[in-house]
């Protein structure tokens, strides 16, 4: 066998198990609840995990020089996915064994991130960052292989310090972005403990399948300053004002959308009267009505706003969500409510289809 049949050989055992991986990681993510970790962990148990056996030949393999770079993305990625896999199978065993398998999780977001410049050179990895429906879409196709991925001013990027950076940010603008156009803007807020740099990975797919630029900032704590909105809300604001000055961001299409505590700030901020965002998506978020009290009657009235909640949510139960509906209708919101029967408290990545067909459709 030649160098070059070797090579792809490599790649071709390496790619397709990391890509696997990464598809049980988020499923994973989707499904997890405190009853049901055994369940996953017995079906991640179960599963043909060919990947760390990939990986070892791989490493064991002697790559051409020139493919050094490919060779540092996949093989982070691969790395990344075999943690997280094992991290998760492990999870069971901790103290807090549902706190230990969303920490597992993060690793998604590494194999991914790693993963992502591999896209616009493997067909395989660029429809893995494409929403399944448009996968064999031959304009979008087209589109992408036309882009210049090397441009500084496209793909993912961290801005003020690495990812993950308190304070800082997280920014996806489409490799085809052209700013003769403007485009939609969605920023998106993590949960308590997370960051921006992870939860950009989110949005990303469908960022890539739609064409829309994606905020993800990082609190400057460890959560979002629901009770001191002045220390986290200027800072998006300033966050969305560079973007904006930088790239042609749409002004009618700005949507704030979270997770948890994330999805509680959108309340906190996306409420008040001077807010610049058009669309607002709280996703198991908690809701209190003392929120209203710092509401704008003026901007509730026809404001549209989508609420995803899961019926299972064990942190912040479904009564919150119910009440936020409640509530945010009789003050004139336009209120979706979606509440997902299966959904525990984490973030339902097969909804964001739904948000975005309401949002783009505004």
């Amino acid at each position: 066998m030649s160098d070059t049949d070797e090579t792809a050989d490599t790649i071709a055992r390496l790619v397709p198990a990391t890509l696997r991986a990464l598809q049980a990681l988020e499923f994973a993510g989707r499904h997890l609840a405190p009853e049901s970790l055994l369940e996953l962990v017995a079906a991640l148990r179960q599963r043909d995990d060919d990947l760390p056996a990939a990986l070892a030949a791989s490493r064991a393999f002697d790559w051409p020089d020139r493919l050094e770079p490919f060779r540092n993305c996949l093989e982070r990625s691969a790395a990344a996915a075999v943690e997280g896999v094992a991290a998760l199978i492990a999870a069971p065993g901790a103290d807090q064994p549902i706190v230990a398998a969303y920490r597992a999780l993060r690793s998604y977001a590494l194999a991914a991130e790693a993963l992502y410049p591999l896209a616009a050179h493997l067909r395989p990895v660029s429809q893995f960052f494409l929403e399944a429906g448009a996968r064999d879409d031959a304009a979008l196709q087209a589109r992408l292989g036309a882009a210049d991925a090397t441009r500084e001013d496209v793909g993912s990027m961290h801005v003020d310090g690495p990812a993950g950076t308190r304070g800082a940010f997280s920014l996806y603008v489409p490799e085809y972005y052209d700013a003769r156009q403007a485009w939609p803007l969605v920023v998106a807020l993590h949960g308590g403990s997370g960051n921006g740099g992870a939860f950009l990975w989110s949005w990303v797919r469908e960022a890539r399948t739609r064409g829309f630029v994606v905020i993800a900032p990082t609190a400057r704590g460890s959560t979002w300053s629901l009770m001191e909105p002045e220390v986290d809300g200027p800072n998006i604001d300033s966050m969305v004002s560079r973007v904006a000055a930088d790239w042609n961001i749409d002004p009618r299409r700005r949507l704030l959308t979270g997770m948890s505590d994330g999805g509680t700030f959108t309340y906190v901020l996306g409420l008040r009267g001077d807010c610049r965002f058009t669309h607002l998506a709280p996703v198991a978020a908690a809701f209190h009505p003392m929120l209203m009290t710092f509401a704008d009657a003026g901007r509730l009235r026809g404001l549209p706003i989508h609420i995803v909640h899961g019926a299972r949510d064990w942190m912040f139960p479904p009564e919150l969500a119910r009440s936020a509906r409640r509530t945010l209708e009789q003050a004139g919101a336009a209120v979706i409510y979606r509440e997902i029967a299966d959904l525990s408290h984490t973030y339902p990545r097969d909804e964001n289809g739904a948000i975005l067909d309401w949002f783009l459709a505004g």
